[in-house]
């Protein structure tokens, strides 16, 4: 009985956890660049009364065996880095990466972070930086008195000056795409920086290398989809219900042992 009570806790809190990413998924479903996430659960070690195929008689074996489960884990919790939706914002500044990929930041602390939202602002200087004031790699100044701002679907970055018309090119936009995007660790502030599991960044121009294309004066939204996630949420209540219904039910049944006379 005991058991039943410890396996019901532990699909309590896997389902806890679900909800936490679930709820995490819709708070972020206006976030640029947002991708959702889902939990992975996985069974843990069983208790083995008899082994399955353990002999029986001379030519005969246990078909099954017995083995009681003791409850479930949270295994992993997947990113999603399905495009999201296109908005159109005419921005100069606002980018869209049509297909894999990803900006590169240079962080506060010197090291490249990795981003899907292309909401670029200029400082003081005409760096083109990220909302946090984080500089965009390769780095990109944009001169005072420009008067019309391109940036090509490989990267390109021309300006319009004075009374010329005659674009120039001031600088370059790389993308840096990985082989386990799914790998990389979420930071915060719409960042992600690489780890063992994503494997090492692999940079290329937008549209070459199987990186996507740049797409200006868009912004890729989040790929939340909130109907699934208010379905998965009804999903995740019923499931950490019924557990908590299990742990009532061994409870009434050690209290019913207890009072046998």
């Amino acid at each position: 009985m005991i058991k039943s009570l410890n396996t019901a806790a532990t699909g309590m809190a896997a389902q806890q956890n679900n909800m936490d990413v679930i709820a995490n998924n819709i708070a972020n479903v206006s976030t640029n660049g947002f991708k959702k996430s889902r939990a992975e659960f996985e069974d843990l070690l069983y208790h083995t009364s008899k082994e399955p195929g353990t002999a029986t008689g001379a030519n005969s074996y246990s078909p099954n065996g017995v083995q009681t489960g003791l409850g479930v884990k949270t295994a992993a919790i997947q990113k999603d880095f399905d495009t999201g939706n296109t908005a159109i914002t005419k921005n100069p500044l606002d980018m869209m990466i049509e297909g894999p990929g990803f900006f590169q930041i240079l962080t506060p602390d010197g090291q490249l972070a990795y981003s899907r939202d292309g909401a670029f602002k200029k400082d003081a200087n005409g760096k083109i930086t990220d909302k946090n004031g984080n500089a965009l790699q390769p780095e990109i100044t944009i001169p005072p008195g420009v008067q019309g701002l391109e940036i090509t679907a490989t990267g390109e970055v021309r300006i319009v000056q004075g009374q010329s018309n005659v674009p120039t090119t001031i600088g370059q936009i790389d993308i840096a795409n990985f082989v386990n995007p799914a790998g990389l660790r979420a930071m915060g502030k719409n960042l992600f920086t690489q780890t063992p599991s994503s494997g090492q960044p692999i940079v290329n121009r937008p549209g070459l290398g199987g990186t996507g294309a740049l797409a200006q004066g868009q912004l890729e939204t989040s790929n939340v989809n909130i109907v699934d996630e208010m379905v998965n949420m009804i999903t995740a209540q019923r499931a950490y219900e019924t557990n908590s219904k299990v742990i009532q039910t061994s409870d009434q049944m050690l209290q019913s042992i207890n009072n046998m006379r």
